[in-house]
């Protein structure tokens, strides 16, 4: 059976898309192992649209022995192993059409995308070339455009990238996870992966950079006078000119100098300041901004984000740009959106512009424009709540680069008291402009009361506020992808994933980013002992060798060879100080064990309760460190989900609170004493 045009999806939801796009007349849907695929006829030829489930080959070892360094290395089938096991119903799906001549790569189109097309291509059908699709929505006119100009060749360069990416992730990742995993093997009893890689390293890096700076950091007092005066029975808020003041007494003697003095008005400044549209989204912006407006963690947005895409209402979502070419159609769009109702003023609004012109940044991908959406629109209510979000943060940031430039007022008095000079600064948006489409951002609002040079101005109070320097902020989840994108570690697509494994490997912790004990212990031992690891600018220099793989200036294979050479180098320097690692990291692991199994106290003796796994049924419980000693307090614990520690106490009997989460479900909290009355509601 060879006659006939197979179309190669990355994802289901993407199969039946292309198919209905494309399709002249009815839609198969065939189904067998447990999966399906498509079939359809387009211009009296039949075609086959089947999906894959994303990677359908991974890097394996070649050598079974738990050692390193480990440089050889294969592809083989993902449902070989057990968390990609249901990919065998894809794999199983594709080889029975193995026989087929006219191939379309029909996945997404980036380097993750490319890979994927390109394995499948070599390892099910035999083939190491084949024809392209490429498009950034998927919408109907989007596929047919694609499928109408496609390409007669896979992209090659980002093929080859994605592929070196994958290598040296898995050359970095297995070697170095290994190298410590052995080192504290050889010297703890019992069996812990302490995983480390390539941009993991140096990205925990940064994180345990900040957590010493705050460790480290001693405040510095200093003083602020801050003036209140009354206008017209309104009143002014000012602060001294020279801002923080660093000697107490010289704070004093002004405060006493300037206290029940009335206020003589010196000079009224006024004038407008512009704020700019916004430009459009990106995928490090769209992860920041879902962050700072929703609380989304970065992981979170980009499975949203990709959720809206697969239905077609959003277009690809992993991208650099921050352009958006006019050839998308503004109009179509605006006119699209429009009959969405909480839409409609304004799309209305921004059609009956004469020229729609997008304020842009200077960011641009070669593969995708940035983030909009498209005319196909949702029905609102049938989303969920947080796609109906992260929907409308896309649509109104689309509205918002169109709008004009916000007018603001901005109002400077110079107030002299005694010789004292203090300033009150005030704001009033003139014009809304973009801001009106875009509700979340608020603009700052002081409106201060009309006065002119000469006024004086009655005292109301004098406050010497006393205070001290802070620390710099942790790290959150959207600031430190930001970091991470100034420093050239991962891609677009792969920095929420490297973050999430942070935390999944206990080196990080909390919304706002600390680093654990154990984090800073890794980092460390590395710093100390062969510092390449968490090298930032080694990182960056091989993503920037891999965009050059991608521009095709540089060869694969002799950047596979380099990165080999330096690791080789790497370990050598570990082997040298495997045991000096593996003594310090045993010792601070034992530590955080230890810190991170106490709940709290005892409610019968006071001494510290514990999580303890029994050696016999390997069950978990809380008992209390003192039962040698007599005391027989304890309670059980579900056996499944993470338990996490907190600061509260029950408020019934006063003992301490755990949280627990089951995977996909929301975390609910329980106090430890199983007499308690709140473990029976």
């Amino acid at each position: 059976m060879s006659d006939f045009v197979l179309l190669l999806a990355e994802k289901p939801q993407a199969a039946l898309k292309i198919a209905q796009a494309l399709a002249e007349g009815s839609i198969a849907k065939k189904s067998a192992n447990n999966a399906y695929w498509f079939e359809f006829s387009r211009k009296g030829v039949k075609h086959i649209c089947i999906p894959a489930a994303g990677h359908l080959f991974v890097l394996d070892t070649k050598e079974k022995k738990w050692s390193y360094p480990i440089f050889e290395m294969e592809w083989v089938p993902a449902y070989k192993r057990k968390e990609a096991a249901f990919s065998a119903s894809y794999y199983k799906n594709l080889k029975m059409f193995e026989t087929a001549k006219d191939i379309v790569i029909c996945c997404d189109y980036d380097t993750e995308g490319e890979v994927i097309g390109y394995n499948i291509l070599r390892f099910i059908f035999g083939k190491e070339d084949a024809k392209r699709m490429k498009f950034s929505t998927l919408t109907k006119q989007d596929l047919i455009e694609a499928y109408e100009n496609m390409m007669n060749s896979i992209d090659f360069g980002q093929a080859k990238a994605g592929l070196t990416r994958h290598y040296l992730d898995f050359l970095w990742g297995i070697n170095t996870t290994r190298a410590l995993t052995l080192s504290m093997k050889n010297i703890r009893k019992g069996f812990s992966v302490v995983s480390t890689g390539r941009v993991q390293g140096p990205t925990l890096y940064l994180l345990a950079k900040r957590e010493r700076e705050i460790a480290s950091f001693i405040p510095k007092p200093y003083w602020e006078l801050e003036l209140h005066v009354l206008a017209k029975e309104k009143e002014i808020v000012a602060f001294y000119e020279k801002g923080k003041i660093w000697i107490k007494e010289e704070a004093e003697k002004i405060f006493n100098d300037c206290r029940g003095k009335d206020a003589l008005v010196v000079d009224v400044e006024e004038k407008k300041s512009r704020l700019l549209p916004p430009v459009p989204f990106d995928t490090t912006t769209l992860q920041t901004e879902a962050y700072r407006c929703f609380g989304f963690s970065p992981t979170q947005t980009l499975s949203i984000a990709e959720s809206l895409y697969t239905a077609g209402y959003i277009s690809y979502p992993r991208t650099s740009s921050q352009k958006l070419p006019e050839k998308i159609g503004y109009k179509n769009i605006l006119n699209a959106l429009k009959k969405i109702k909480i839409f409609e003023k304004d799309a209305e609004e921004l059609l009956s512009k004469k020229i729609l012109k997008p304020r842009e940044g200077s960011k641009e991908d070669p593969a995708h424009p940035a983030i909009y959406p498209t005319s196909q629109t949702p029905q609102i209510e049938k989303l969920s709540q947080q796609e109906k979000k992260l929907y409308e943060l896309i649509v109104r940031r689309f509205f918002a680069v169109f709008g004009e430039e916000a007018l603001r007022k901005v109002m400077k008095i110079k107030m002299d008291v005694n010789s004292y000079n203090f300033i009150a600064t005030g704001y009033k948006t003139m014009s809304l402009g973009w801001l009106k489409y875009y509700p979340f951002v608020e603009a700052k609002e002081v409106e201060l009361p009309e006065v002119k040079k000469g006024d004086v101005l009655k005292q109301k109070k004098l406050l010497l506020l006393e205070k001290e320097t802070k620390p710099p902020d942790r790290y959150t989840q959207a600031s430190i992808l930001k970091e991470m994108e100034k420093n050239n570690l991962g891609t677009k697509a792969t920095r929420a994933q490297i973050l999430q494994t942070l935390y999944d490997r206990g080196y990080i912790t909390g919304k706002s980013i600390q680093v654990t004990s154990f984090g800073l212990a890794v980092i460390e031992a590395l710093e100390k002992y062969c510092p390449e690891i968490i090298d930032v600018k080694l990182t960056a220099k091989f993503e920037d060798e891999m965009e050059q793989i991608r521009e095709k200036k540089k060869d694969m294979n002799n950047v596979i060879e380099e990165a080999k050479h330096v690791l080789s180098k790497i370990l050598k320097e570990f082997k040298e100080n495997e045991e000096n690692i593996g003594r310090f990291l045993a010792e601070k692991y034992s530590l955080m064990i230890k810190e991170t199994n106490v709940v709290g106290k005892c409610p019968k003796c006071g001494n510290d309760l514990v999580i303890i796994r029994s050696k016999s049924s390997g069950k978990r419980f809380i008992g209390c460190s003192n039962y040698k000693n007599g005391c027989n307090f304890s309670s059980p614990l579900p056996q499944k989900g993470n338990i996490y520690l907190t600061d509260k106490k029950c408020k019934e009997c006063g003992s301490p609170i755990i949280m627990i989460k089951y995977k996909g479900k929301k975390p609910f909290s329980s106090c430890v004493n199983i007499n308690c009355k709140t473990r029976s509601t």
